[in-house]
């Protein structure tokens, strides 16, 4: 493969926000024809290199360059117009236009009269998305489409405007496999037309399937740019990290105590059907099965978010009432959501009120919550979970999506909950954090906190769980425990088939 041309280069580039470095002379090539992963932990300066690159950051010094030439972007019209376009893991499309409205957005065709060509538009949408080889109304609004057509719409957009440089940030966090094979076929078509592609992931299986060269990056600093045939998954890890992660998945062994939970026969039309299975003091139970299976349905009617037609819930052999997460609250259970900024923050407020927001009631004096006691609580629990922050006075919106994770979780741990459930306790975090997650929930394990895990990735589920119960289309497939649990047979029972002999 030719290395001499490459669409755009990012050299020595710096960028500070006050006194954080966030970007510290960082330099790699992007080049046509190949899918690029860039790599690190959370807060390594990943977000801020691709702010630069489209427009809304220019770097402090250092140089962008496209085709060779510097360039100096105003604002992200310029990056567009130099054929650089991103894809973010949340699109940003408008959601009242149509399909095709919003891929011509300020690039709509006209007539000689000055009107809006919707046919010339409607088939230009057609054109790209057959390019891409799916099939998309044009004529649809936005409003309701997955966020796998979303993503497909942005990126017919960014190919609307004849982008060479596509950068993906976390494009497949909310997407099921099918939906993850279905974008790698887009991109591969687009690398294959001589694109460069941009990868961002924590996933590594992602990034040794998809892509061919890596950067690696840790606390704003490049480490390295190198072919990923030449690293294993290990090699990746120990240079994001600065140290080897050989307890990726730290499960302490605990003998069981008492029955904490136990679910009995329950039912919801339509959602899941029949649902047993008990969680005992010191244990941890993963939940898995294919997106859509009902794991993360079946533990909101668990805590009574969502209610339930029939079956029993017991805490400590205590019936539970139903639809009621307020009792459940006070029997001891806590939920952190898989939605964490939507179900689990409130982005506005503060780190401290966040973490406290539970125990409020509890922490005031004369219906009043002093800021002092709110601060002393919430620092107790923010340094626990070795939170890397500000202030604690700081909006949590303003946290990496680790770290805001570990704010859900300081805000259920601190209500000193019998069971705490976990719904995709390490989704898109990195590797570092997610260690420290792991290590978490196994010293609470270890404390005998019955702890109950929904996750989607496969080696999560077979290092940390003690049992596992397999959903498929909301009833239980199988129950195993850690010994028995491979992933082949937890993916055959998640997808009704027999284990091959």
């Amino acid at each position: 493969m030719a290395e001499a041309a490459a669409l755009l280069e990012v050299h020595d580039v710096t960028k500070s926000f006050g006194a954080v470095a966030a970007v510290q002379g960082v330099s790699f090539p992007l080049y046509g024809g190949e899918a690029h992963a860039l790599v690190g932990e959370n807060g390594a300066g990943k977000s801020t290199i691709v702010k630069m690159l489209a427009g809304v950051h220019r770097p402090d010094t250092g140089t962008l360059r496209v085709h060779g030439a510097d360039v100096d972007f105003a604002g992200p019209a310029d990056a567009k117009a130099a054929g650089i376009a991103v894809i973010y893991q949340e699109p940003t499309l408008f959601p009242d236009l149509s399909v095709a409205e919003n891929i011509a957005m300020g690039n709509q065709p006209v007539t000689r009269l000055r009107q809006i060509d919707r046919k010339a538009m409607h088939a230009t949408a057609d054109r790209l998305f057959a390019r891409l080889g799916v099939h998309i109304d044009p004529t649809r609004p936005a409003r309701g489409l997955s966020i796998a057509d979303q993503q497909l719409v942005e990126i017919a957009k960014a190919l609307s405007s004849e982008a060479r440089v596509l950068i993906m940030d976390e494009p497949t966090a909310a997407l099921s496999r099918v939906e993850v094979e279905r974008l790698f076929a887009v991109v591969r078509s687009l690398r294959d037309e001589g694109a460069a592609i941009l990868f961002i992931s924590h996933r590594f299986e992602e990034i040794t399937e998809l892509c061919e060269r890596v950067t690696i990056m840790r606390d704003g600093k490049h480490v390295a740019t190198e072919m990923v045939a030449d690293l294993t998954v290990d090699d990746m890890i120990r240079r994001m990290v600065g140290r080897d992660l050989s307890a990726l998945f730290p499960k302490q062994e605990v003998e069981p105590g008492e029955v904490m939970l136990s679910v009995e026969s329950l039912s919801r039309e339509g959602v899941f059907r029949d649902i047993s299975f008990e969680v005992r003091a010191g244990e941890i139970v993963a939940l898995a099965g294919l997106v859509g299976a009902g794991r993360s349905e079946v533990m909101q009617a668990v805590f009574g978010v969502d209610p339930y037609d029939s079956g029993v819930v017991k805490i400590r052999g205590k019936r539970l009432k139903s639809g009621s997460p307020r009792a459940a609250m006070a029997a001891g259970m806590a939920l952190v959501p898989e939605d964490r900024r939507q179900q689990g923050l409130i982005v506005e407020l503060s780190i401290e009120r966040n973490i406290t927001l539970p125990r409020a009631r509890k922490l005031a004096r004369l219906g009043l919550l002093f800021g002092g006691v709110e601060k002393r609580a919430a620092a107790t629990w923010a340094e626990k979970l070795q939170t890397k922050l500000g202030r604690l006075t700081d909006a949590v919106g303003t946290l990496s999506g680790g770290n805001q994770q570990k704010v859900v979780l300081a805000k259920w741990l601190a209500t000193t909950p019998q069971l705490l459930i976990v719904d995709e306790p390490t989704r898109g975090i990195d590797v570092g954090t997610k260690a420290e997650v792991h290590r978490l929930m196994s010293s609470l394990a270890a404390d005998g906190l019955a702890v109950v895990m929904v996750s989607s990735e496969l080696p999560e589920v077979l290092g940390m769980a003690d049992r596992i119960i397999v959903l498929r289309e909301g009833r239980v497939a199988a129950e195993m425990t850690r010994a028995e649990a491979t992933e082949e047979s937890v993916m055959y029972a998640a997808m009704g088939q027999e284990a091959a002999a």
